[in-house]
This record gives C-alpha cells, structure tokens and sequence, in this order.
C-alpha cells in the first residue's frame, strides 16, 4: 500500500557551521539482523526489511546537517541488542526486585493505578511489562509489544510499518530499521474514544549500549486517543545511543495526541524519529518535552494528506552546560484547507545550544491552507547560543504562513523590578522562567506538568527555578 509521501524533502534542512559534523563509523553485521529476526521469530518480510534497511544505512551518507560533538563508532558500542534476563510481566509484583525498584521510584506503578487505561515498558531492548486494563479490553484497543503484533497481526502491521516513516529517509533511519526491538503497536477501532491516557516508558540501563525501539499507532475513523511517551535513564560513565521511532497514522475524522517527556541522563545521544500521516478531518497533536540527555535531534513531523487535517506541535527543550538541542518541527500540507500550529520555546544556560529547525511546505493544490510558526528563546547567560533555521515552501499561491521567532536573554531590569517589590532575586527569576513555560505546561497532563516543572527547578535552582 502506498501512503502518497514519496519525494517529501525531511532531509532538506540547513547546515550549521559552528561544530564539525556528526560521523556515524562502524559496521553492523548481517549476521546480528538476522539473529534478531530469529529470536523475535518474525515472518520473512520482516526480516527481508531489515536487511534492505542494513544495505541502505551501508551505501548511505551521513546527514550532512547535523552538528554533533563527537562521532558514534557502532564498533564500540558493545550492546546494539540486550534482551534483558527478565521475564515479560503483567503484574508488578512478578518484576525481579531491583527492576520493581527502578520502576518504583519513577513513580511508574502508581501512574498506571490512577489515572493511565493501559502501560508497557521497555528495558534496554525489549518489553519487560504490559499492563493493560479491562476498560481499554473491552473498547476493542490493540496495546501489545511491537514484537508480538508484528506475529499476531502481521497483516495489520505490515499495512502501516515502515510506511509512514521509511527506512530511505537517512542513515539514521535505516540503522533503527535493521537493528528495532522493543516499543509498542496500538490500534483504536473505529469511533472509538479512549477516555484515559496510554503510556510507553523507555529505560536504558547499560553504558555502552543501543536502543532502537519502534512505537506505531494506528487510529481508525473517528477514534480518539492520548499517547504518553516516558524516557529515563541512569547517569552512567559512558554514552549509550537511542535511535527511536514513532509511526502514526491517523484516519478520517480521528484524533491523535502524543506527548513525550524526555529525561534522560547527561551522556545518552538521542536521535528520535517521529512522523504522522493526518487523512481527512484527522488531528495530529504533538507535545515534546525535552529535558535531558547530551544530544537530542528530533523533529516531530504531520503530512496533512486529507482535506481538513489539522496538526499542532508544542516543543519545549532545555539545553545547559554544553548539551546541544536540535529540535523542531516539519509539517507537509498536502491537502486543501489544511492547518498547522508549530510553538517552540527553549531554555538555555551555562553554555548550553539550542536550535530550532523547521520545515512548512504547503503542496500545489493544497488551497485555502494557513500554518503558523512561533519560536522563542530565554538564554540565562552569556556563553550560551540559541539559533532559528526556518524553511517554507509555498507551491500554491492560495496560502496563508506566518513565522515569527525571538530570543531574549535574562532580562536584568525585569529581575531589578521584581525584587525592589519584595521578592528575592531567585523568587523574581522564578516567576520569569515560569512565565516563559506557562503555556507549554498547560498542554500536559497534570501529573507530567508537576513533574516537568520539579525538574526545571532543580536543572536551574541556582538561578531560582521555576517556584
């Protein structure tokens, strides 16, 4: 089945000068792909994908507009596939005890008591929870590992997987298409509305390691549904490397919301595949929060392939103390009357980069759409970099596109006139920073929404956090 996104330029994005490139070194061997696919017992076509995957990352180049700190050599990565000593659990309490633990103080069984309809868990490199409520059972919704519905719905699965997001877009794609493992498959029936969020937790655990799990959510006509992403991970010695991907594909009249909140430790490299299709009437909603990690590059990206589609996309990021964030958003308006919302704010401090890159492109004959870009950013100090590369195309003259973007630094007047009305100077930088989040916040739920604003108090308690 062909989506219709063929020659759609994601890679087309500006270069950045200020660091030297990003090299991907190192080889995977054939022999390790198809040694998952054994384990996993996939049906052929799955495997046969892999290996085209393999093939293409081997002949492809590196993207050349990423700036990195330092190359990934796959050769010392000693883990590109740990399948943890655990077996798969249902219940908490089967967890081996130093996984319950981890599990525990991220408040994990707690969240899925109260508020979530259903939660699976991915440690290093395969599901090792899946906890699914009967609410969620008897609506008809599909929440399985992404191994297993790939051997219990393969015509389901083989439908959409690697469509929405093909391995030939970039290197980086084709090195998660050969290696995947972990990650969820959900599918809501048609006109069905979950009321309660689903959630997918991500753990790495080893230095040293990959992780490569693939999310695909399927949305039929007229359902509705919210998606969680959770990622963590230890502070380890030495880096490990996350190369995820999420699929979405949502159908007439339906609605998808899927928000990220990413934590990761100082020395993960996070690369994050993120791509929707959007048919007829459908909404695609992105929310990324981006906290940790030493690098991240993710661009949460909606084709608006059906008449009346609509996409927002809210990413907030923090880059401190040499952390680079390249993050943004892409939107491919292939319809008539269709819209899109891109917010961007970032926080920066203690030499901290962030970048925003974006791309709009409304298609010829796509008449009657509009898209609206806003990016903002707060630099704390001055040894830190906040940088805008925007890109629009407008191949039909009946289009309305706005992009507007600003960068402020601490103002210092701002901070003078807060304290000579009583407030301590790290209750007046508070107030700032809260003020310049407010509206990111509002997007989350409220139990991620406390916990984003915990951690920014604590990633800038020095400059007064965020109250």
């Amino acid at each position: 089945m062909s989506l219709g996104i063929e020659n759609i330029p994601f890679e087309e994005l500006p270069e950045v000068s200020y660091r030297h490139r990003l090299e991907i070194t190192g080889k995977v061997s054939r022999s390790l792909v198809e040694e998952i696919s054994r384990v996993k017992k996939e049906p052929e076509w799955m495997r046969n994908l892999r290996l085209r995957a393999l093939e293409f990352f081997e002949k492809a180049r590196t993207p050349q507009w990423l700036p990195f700190l330092e190359e990934i050599n796959l050769d010392e990565i000693t883990s590109l596939y740990v399948k943890p000593d655990v077996e798969k659990a249902e219940k908490w309490e089967d967890l081996p005890e130093e996984i319950r633990r981890i599990y525990e103080k991220l408040k994990l069984p707690e969240s899925y008591a109260k508020y979530l309809a259903g939660l699976t868990s991915v440690l290093d490199s395969e599901s090792v929870f899946i906890g699914v409520k009967d609410y969620l059972r008897k609506l008809g919704v599909v929440m399985i590992p992404m191994e297993e519905a790939v051997v219990k719905y393969p015509d389901l699965v083989r439908r959409y997987f690697a469509r929405v997001f093909p391995y030939t877009d970039h290197k980086f794609a084709a090195l998660h298409y050969a290696l995947w493992s972990g990650g969820v498959f959900v599918y809501v029936p048609r006109n069905v509305k979950v009321a309660y969020p689903v959630e997918a937790f991500f753990f790495v655990g080893r230095e040293m390691e990959g992780q490569f799990e693939h999310s695909l959510i399927v949305a039929d006509e007229g359902s509705e549904i919210v998606f969680i992403e959770g990622c963590s991970a230890p502070r380890l010695r030495r880096e490990s490397f996350h190369d995820g991907m999420v699929e979405i594909y949502a159908h007439k009249a339906s609605k998808v919301s899927f928000i990220t909140v990413q934590n990761w430790s100082r020395n993960i490299i996070n690369f994050n595949n993120k791509r929707a299709i959007a048919e007829e009437k459908a909404t695609v909603d992105w929310v990324e929060g981006s906290i940790g990690s030493k690098f991240t590059v993710t661009y949460p990206s909606t084709v608006l392939r059906g008449e009346g589609s609509s996409t927002t996309s809210t990413v907030m990021s923090i880059s401190r103390g040499g952390v680079v964030k390249d993050t943004g958003s892409k939107v491919i308006h292939a319809a008539p009357r269709t819209t899109s919302r891109v917010t961007s704010k970032s926080i920066v401090a203690d030499g901290g980069v962030s970048i925003y890159r974006g791309l709009v492109q409304v298609n010829k004959g796509a008449k009657g759409s509009a898209s609206y870009v806003e990016c903002e950013s707060l630099i704390l100090d001055e040894k830190s970099q906040s940088h805008t590369y925007p890109i629009v195309h407008l191949l039909d003259d009946d289009a309305s596109v706005g992009h507007e973007a600003s960068t402020v630094k601490l103002d210092e007047d701002q901070v003078f006139y807060l304290t000579s009305r009583g407030l301590r100077r790290n209750e007046a930088v508070s107030l700032i920073i809260h003020g310049f989040i407010r509206d990111v916040l509002k997007k989350l739920p409220f139990e991620f929404a406390v916990m984003m604003t915990r951690v920014l108090d604590a990633e800038f308690g020095e400059y007064g956090g965020v109250g």
